[in-house]
């Protein structure tokens, strides 16, 4: 009987995931106002969300917390959020880019605090995928950016969130880090203009 059942759940949760496949049959878009990523599909070889859940100490990556500081952890698929006083530390899980090709490690900053962010593909993005839209609208529901977007000093590159939960604590993005929607609100309430940023 539980076997019945289970099996059951299955039909009818494929039957709904069929029916959201071709209801959102245009790939599921991600980032910027001047760039950023159309996220691809999720990967049929990365099967499980993971993310490595260890706090971490600020100084090993950061010479001070002027203006709070961000580290962004690939492998661990985690992101620290430390305030300039430290009365304040969060870690959140996230999404990272889908290749070793698409990440950039190293130390940026937030330059600007975007809500209802616009997405528009990269160059290379549009090479590589001519199919995609050039724009799409912040609010929209297939903009892939979510709510909000903390820009970085390196162009295309953004911390933002979300609709599609499935891509958080996968290698999943087109380069930029992705978190739950209600992650990227309190992030972008904690965060501000100059908050330092380092990818690892």
């Amino acid at each position: 009987m539980a076997n019945d059942s289970s099996w059951s759940r299955r039909r009818i949760l494929g039957a709904g995931v069929a029916a959201m496949g071709a209801a959102m049959a245009a790939p599921a878009l991600a980032q910027q106002a001047n760039s950023t990523e159309w996220e691809t599909p999720v990967s049929q070889s990365s099967r499980h969300n993971i993310s490595s859940f260890r706090s971490l100490d600020w100084r090993p990556y950061f010479p001070n917390l002027n203006r709070g500081a961000i580290l962004c952890d690939i492998q661990s698929r985690a992101l620290h959020f430390w305030s300039e006083d430290e009365s304040i530390y969060r870690l959140y899980p996230t999404s990272v880019p889908l290749t070793d090709d698409l990440t950039r490690l190293g130390v940026t900053e937030v330059t600007q605090k975007v809500v209802a962010p616009p997405w528009r593909p990269t160059p290379s993005m549009r090479q590589r995928n001519p199919e995609w839209p050039e724009f799409v609208a912040g609010g929209d529901p297939m903009n892939p950016l979510g709510p909000y977007a903390l820009y970085l000093s390196w162009q295309y590159y953004r911390i933002h969130g979300t609709h599609d939960t499935r891509k958080i604590g996968r290698r999943s993005s087109n380069g930029c880090i992705g978190l739950y929607n209600e992650h990227i609100e309190e992030l972008f309430g904690l965060a501000q203009v100059g908050t330092q940023v380092r990818l690892i």
